[in-house]
């Protein structure tokens, strides 16, 4: 198998239609033909065609086939964006929702889209999915399931938990950002900081911690070198700032290291980063950095370039990535989006698939 022709295709999922994710997804065939090439859209072929428009301006737009089977996707020749058009109460017959406007049937839309490609993934019918961003605020307009839901990350925990048939609490899962420079885990994700302060518990730590090591030594090949963040300026200073380094941080890390995961003490955080980060050729001193919460790993990456992050979900039984970026409704529409997350996002999905 090689790098382009997957045995399964993979599945694009369409994001908030009211958002750039339609036109990144149609410049990413249109400027990665060969890396693009075996992946299909899970959307509205509707939405897709005003996308392909857009991005065309006064040229010729991109053709769209659209699938009446998944495989199909494997045949299409480069520059064509092939779409399996999703059956959605959001549609209706329907126009495509307006340009930059957060709304309900967005939201519908974007999260039965996930659904699919997540079952898919999840029967074997895929072989990873790539999440175009959605809007969380028109996820929750949308109602039951989705208000229950954050963000695509804990909507996919749920999905796979119930075809596991277990808990979700039985199926932990963590957010990698990462970059050409950089990768990140976060022990906790979308929730309050007072509430993320609290999560920083023994056994979330040490859980994230081996959920890394395991992801990351499939990619790798080798046991990652995982650069531990500390909570507290200057990781507590021996007590004097806190003592979660002490009594939860550095205990996690000696059961971890017991476990044979290779990781540091807790390191300040506003140097750990620096110390991974990967230039000018050179490996950096760490593989990845664990994060104690959402902001204070995200930062770092973003701050390195928007356009060459990609998000992957460690933990699930099935491949997902998704580029480091949001819905942009300022500028959905207008032709100005960047592939370039998407784009990395695609390839890091790929590099994620098991050779057979």
């Amino acid at each position: 198998m090689t790098e382009f022709a997957p045995a399964l295709p993979i599945a694009i999922t369409l994001g908030d239609p009211a958002g750039i994710g339609p036109e990144t997804i149609v410049k990413a065939f249109l400027e990665a033909p060969e890396l693009t090439r075996g992946c299909f859209v899970v959307g509205d072929v509707a939405t897709l065609r005003r996308a392909a428009r857009v991005v065309a301006g006064d040229g010729v737009a991109l053709p769209l086939a659209e699938l009446s089977e998944v495989h199909e996707a494997l045949d299409c020749p480069p520059r064509c964006v092939p779409v399996w058009q999703i059956s959605s109460p959001a549609l209706g017959g329907a126009p495509p929702v307006p340009f930059g406007q957060i709304s309900a049937r967005a939201g519908q839309l974007a999260g039965d889209c996930v659904v699919w490609a997540a079952n898919a993934a999840l029967r074997g019918e895929v072989a990873a999915m790539v999440t175009a961003p959605l809007n969380k605020a028109a996820l929750s307009l949308a109602g039951a399931p989705y208000d229950a839901y954050p963000g695509h990350t804990e909507l996919l925990q749920a999905l796979a938990a119930a075809h596991g048939k277990t808990s979700v609490a039985q199926l932990p899962v963590r957010m990698m950002l990462a970059n050409d420079e950089l990768r990140v885990v976060l022990v906790s994700i979308h929730m309050a900081l007072r509430q993320a302060l609290t999560a920083v518990t023994f056994e979330q730590v040490l859980q994230s911690l081996l959920i890394t090591h395991h992801s990351l030594q499939a990619v790798l090949g080798r046991a990652p070198r995982i650069g531990v963040a500390g909570l507290n300026p200057h990781a507590g200073e021996g007590g004097l700032f806190g003592r979660e380094e002490l009594d939860i941080i550095g205990p996690a890390v000696l059961a971890a290291r017991a476990q044979g995961v290779m990781a540091s003490d807790p390191i300040a955080p506003d140097t750990v980063f620096m110390r991974a980060r990967a230039s000018s050729g050179r490996p950096g001193e760490f593989d990845v950095v664990l994060a104690m919460y959402h902001d204070q790993g995200l930062i770092p990456v973003k701050y390195l370039g928007v356009d060459k992050g990609v998000n992957v979900t460690l933990g699930l039984p099935l491949i997902r990535t998704s580029p480091d970026h949001g819905t942009a409704f300022d500028i959905a529409g207008t032709g100005q989006a960047d592939a370039a997350s998407l784009i990395e996002a695609i390839r890091m999905a790929r590099q994620l698939i098991p050779s057979t």
